[in-house]
């Protein structure tokens, strides 16, 4: 049923795009950048009334954004697509107890952040206004999250920063996109038509996002965590990232999908906390 939808709204823009072709490209655009989840359910949000709940803004947008105190540093958690900041239940619990000080955010148009639409370089900001009040030596993104924390960091420079923890995160937007469209199957009407909507809004075309050319700059001690068999985000991906960072360490997973929810990368991203 699912691929049945995918393909009929697939097929409904390609038949617009004969008819106007910024309009259908704008509309798969729109469908792209806007999540149909993420939102805090009854039990997430039990879980994050246990933190300290602050809210700060990157222009008229609201960032919400979670605080559970310690005094041994702090943590930053950025979550990924159609996620929220309870997503990180059992690393916040985790790394709270052992004294860290964690804060975790929502993502724009996620979680009780603001907005209605999503992407990399906006999160980037979010993650920056955050991470400048709170000045923490660690941040761990989660997918997405964690290609906009590379955006942030290469961007802003933050000296608190000292370590970025780097989960089934996406090498190149652009292949993200390719994946996208190519699910829809979009004709070459609108896929041409998209890439120049992001050039018009974003100043630069789609292959100019990139993490892995963006840490051949960040000197920060990095960890890169991904499974081979990740279904969302290829284990490619890691592999790129890797191999253009300066310092990074390249953790391989099997059998733990995309999310990589298990005491096993816990027990890495803790490894890689407290070594030199």
């Amino acid at each position: 049923m699912k691929k049945l939808v995918i393909k009929i709204v697939g097929n409904y823009y390609n038949a617009i795009s004969y008819i106007s072709q910024d309009y259908a490209a704008k509309k798969a655009l729109k469908l792209f950048t806007t999540p149909r989840k993420g939102r805090i359910n009854e039990k997430q949000a039990d879980f994050l009334g246990t933190a300290f709940k602050e809210e700060q803004y990157h222009d008229s947008l609201s960032i919400m954004t979670y605080r559970w105190l310690g005094d041994k540093g702090t943590i930053l958690l950025a979550h990924g697509w159609e996620s929220n900041a309870a997503r990180w239940k059992k690393v916040i619990l985790k790394f709270n107890k052992l004294g860290y000080e964690i804060i975790a955010l929502d993502a724009p148009a996620h979680g009780r952040s603001g907005g209605n639409e999503f992407n990399a370089l906006l999160y980037s900001e979010f993650i920056a206004v955050v991470a400048k009040r709170f000045k923490p030596q660690i941040i761990i993104g989660h997918s997405v999250g964690g290609m906009s924390a590379v955006f942030f960091q290469h961007k802003h420079k933050l000296d608190s920063v000292e370590k970025l923890i780097l989960l089934g995160a996406p090498s190149e937007f652009k292949d993200v996109f390719a994946r996208y469209t190519n699910m829809l199957g979009y004709n070459q009407r609108i896929i041409k038509r998209l890439d120049g909507i992001i050039v018009e809004r974003f100043g630069r075309p789609s292959t100019s996002f990139s993490t892995s050319s963006l840490m051949k700059e960040i000197e920060q001690k990095s960890l890169i965590i991904h499974d081979k068999n990740d279904q969302i985000i290829p284990y490619d991906d890691a592999l790129q990232i890797h191999k253009r960072a300066i310092n990074a360490k390249l953790i391989s997973t099997e059998g733990l999908g995309h999310s990589l929810k298990n005491h096993k990368v816990t027990a890495y991203i803790e490894e890689f906390i407290i070594s030199d």
